[in-house]
């Protein structure tokens, strides 16, 4: 069986809440800067140009749309905690990705980016008790509501999805 380069760890599986998945969920978003950093140490230009697979982002793209996506999901639990069912907006990932900012700065500005997003988002993370977990917020493009424990778990997943894609790409390629 061929492994689905799109999905390297599967698709997101929504978990029941338990304190031992929130420390996991919440390591994996603390810890997202130092594993992205560490996937992307030592590639050059070329390497960071490559697609993680035919059709799909290069790393360098990869890399910023974590930043791109980190953002709006810090944004989007701020508003959840301080607002109720707050409508939060989708954006064009694609679209995204094939910006300037994406195409021309390097992706060391991102990385920094990440680890202070990351600090800050943890500490809001980590501050959230009890039932504040089922508060939530109204997706605009999936037309659902989702409590802030389904997006704890999707963007937990999220970063290990994408540092995935790219460490399996090192991987193919022989490139430790």
């Amino acid at each position: 069986m061929t492994e689905d380069l799109r999905y390297p760890i599967g698709k997101y599986i929504e978990q029941p809440f338990s304190e031992e998945i929130l420390q996991e969920w919440l390591l994996d978003i603390e810890t997202l800067p130092r594993q992205i950093e560490y996937a992307v140490v030592n590639l050059d230009e070329a390497q960071l140009d490559t697609p993680y697979r035919e059709g799909g982002w290069t790393v360098k793209q990869l890399v910023h749309h974590v930043a791109d996506s980190h953002m709006n999901a810090y944004i989007r639990f701020k508003l959840g905690l301080t607002e109720d069912n707050p409508m939060v907006k989708a954006y064009d990932e694609n679209e995204w990705a094939k910006m300037a900012d994406t195409e021309i700065v390097p992706i060391n500005v991102s990385i920094t980016l990440l680890y202070a997003l990351h600090r800050r988002w943890s500490t809001v993370l980590s501050s959230i008790q009890g039932d504040q977990w089922n508060r939530k917020v109204y997706h605009s493009e999936h037309k659902r509501e989702m409590t802030l424990w389904f997006l704890l778990g999707m963007y937990a997943w999220h970063s290990r999805h994408h540092t995935a894609h790219i460490t399996r790409l090192r991987d193919r390629m022989n490139w430790w």
